[in-house]
């Protein structure tokens, strides 16, 4: 029999990973891949265009992965590549109005899924179970 914590690390990958597929699956269908939502939706939620630069140290990836990511969204019309004003060497990344529109259908599909696949759990079991991972975030963050 498998111990707690095993038992805890093991739904938490899993659980993150079943997430993780599912959506993948709706993004497929739009010709997005994980990489290419991420970006969209970071440049979506900035208040203004982020620079590459920027928009690469929000997610996390350096400027070379992000370089080929956003090749893939602005060959498919969905980002724009702006050059900075009194600045050459400096792009802004804005949406373009087909990214606008994907990021909106993307997102209600997503929020869609997770409404489907939360109203199934018991709401103080995922109460409580929030509650654990914010708490397990806070002390990986702290260590």
């Amino acid at each position: 029999m498998m111990n707690t914590d095993d038992r805890f690390l093991q739904a938490l990958q899993g659980g993150a990973r079943a997430w993780r597929l599912a959506l993948e699956r709706h993004l497929k269908a739009h010709g997005l891949t994980t990489a290419g939502w991420n970006a969209l939706t970071a440049v979506a939620d900035s208040p203004e265009p982020p620079s590459q630069r920027e928009l690469a140290q929000r997610l996390g990836v350096d400027g070379a992965t992000l370089v080929t990511t956003l090749d893939r969204l602005v060959a498919s019309g969905l980002v724009l590549r702006q050059a900075e004003p009194g600045d050459r060497r400096v792009r802004r990344i804005a949406l373009a109005a087909q990214g606008v529109a994907l990021a909106a259908q993307v997102r209600a599909e997503a929020a869609a899924l997770r409404r489907a696949t939360v109203e199934r759990l018991d709401a103080d079991a995922m109460a409580a179970a929030a509650g654990v991972l914010e708490a397990f975030q806070r002390l990986l963050e702290d260590a």
